[in-house]
């Protein structure tokens, strides 16, 4: 497998990952692999940002208490804590960790709205970017790093106007 470590955004809100794949994947269901989980990463993100606020006027109600212990599950598996620790995240197991929050916050009368509140990218916006190159969708990802199955590459995951060309 290869394991690829993608970065994405800027600055002090940059986010990034571990993802491992074959050196035989397209580019293209890479790119799409990979704008999947950044995107549920980032709705993770924006919830513990709406939620832990809020969730201090509820300290000790049941339902708060619940939904404070899922959304602490979500954030320690998406955190970027997890490239320290060398261990790739999942689109599955994201997408179960927003179903568990969803869930509890149908619990919770005063999270309703936050619901369908979060916008985030599509999964068309974005671009593999590696060795100052856009990665071509039609290749596979052998024809940039060949075929040894140990390898480790950083990818930087941007928006397709700030690519290189």
């Amino acid at each position: 497998m290869v394991r690829i470590h993608v970065k994405h955004g800027e600055g002090s809100e940059q986010k990034e990952f571990l993802y491992d794949c074959a050196s035989t994947s397209p580019i293209d269901e890479i790119a799409t692999e990979i704008s999947r989980i950044s995107n549920l990463q980032t709705k993770i993100d924006r919830l513990i940002l709406e939620l832990e606020p809020r969730l201090e006027l509820l300290h000790g109600d049941a339902k708060a208490a619940s939904l404070l212990r899922a959304l602490s599950e979500a954030k320690s598996y998406a955190s970027k804590d997890q490239v320290v620790y060398n261990k790739p995240l999942s689109y599955h197991v994201l997408r179960n960790h927003i179903q568990a929050l969803e869930r509890e916050l149908k619990a919770v009368s005063e999270f309703q709205e936050l619901l369908g509140g979060i916008e985030f990218g599509g999964e068309d916006s974005s671009r593999l970017c590696w060795a100052g190159k856009v990665l071509d969708g039609s290749k596979r990802l052998c024809d940039y790093i060949g075929s040894n199955e140990k390898t480790k590459i950083v990818i930087k995951l941007q928006s397709t106007d700030s690519c290189p060309a």
